[in-house]
């Protein structure tokens, strides 16, 4: 695992249900991960992307979930359809272990992504949590009682102007990720 790249992964949905809601935001920063001789870790970014996707399924969205991601129909005109996403998203994390924060609720609708389109899914199949590895760290600190992107981002001094953007959430979550493997 230490020889794999980092893959930070967030994504922005119509609502939190992976079989009736569908990805429309999908960000990554791939990360070449390095061991210093002491142990530790060395981060280097070897890119970053963010890709828009089209919904199929606009009427079953939460409104609440498209408030809150900015969803508008405008910005969302030249956005790609899911396939073309899923194949661009498999050839980049190839062999990446994935970093997210809440992984389970980013990986269940990737993964349905990747069964509906066909699309194999490349990714190592390690995948790293940093709402898990916040707890294992912080959970006897008093003052830390939630650990929600914003608190934890907040709690470490970490600006993340853009919230619920894909790439600003993967962004937030590099820089937690990275406090976090220094405590």
């Amino acid at each position: 695992m230490k020889e794999n790249k980092l893959a930070f992964i967030d994504i922005e949905t119509t609502g939190l249900d992976q079989e009736k809601h569908e990805i429309i935001q999908l960000g990554c920063i791939l990360v070449d991960q390095k061991w210093s001789e002491d142990g530790r870790p060395e981060f280097k970014v070897l890119e970053e992307f963010e890709l828009k996707i089209k919904p199929e399924r606009i009427g079953l969205a939460d409104k609440v979930a498209l408030k809150i991601n900015g969803y508008n129909e405008a910005d969302w005109a030249n956005a790609f359809g899911l396939s073309d996403v899923m194949r661009i998203f498999s050839e980049k994390t190839e062999d990446a272990i994935m970093v997210a924060h809440n992984v389970a609720f980013d990986f269940c609708f990737l993964a349905k992504a990747f069964s509906t389109t066909g699309v194999t899914n490349k990714m190592h199949y390690h995948k790293l949590d940093t709402i898990s590895i916040a707890f294992a760290k912080l959970h006897l600190k008093e003052s830390v009682d939630r650990f929600s992107l914003q608190f934890l981002c907040d709690y470490f001094g970490i600006e993340n102007k853009r919230a619920h953007t894909a790439l600003a959430d993967c962004q937030a979550t590099f820089e937690l990720y990275k406090k976090l493997m220094s405590l």
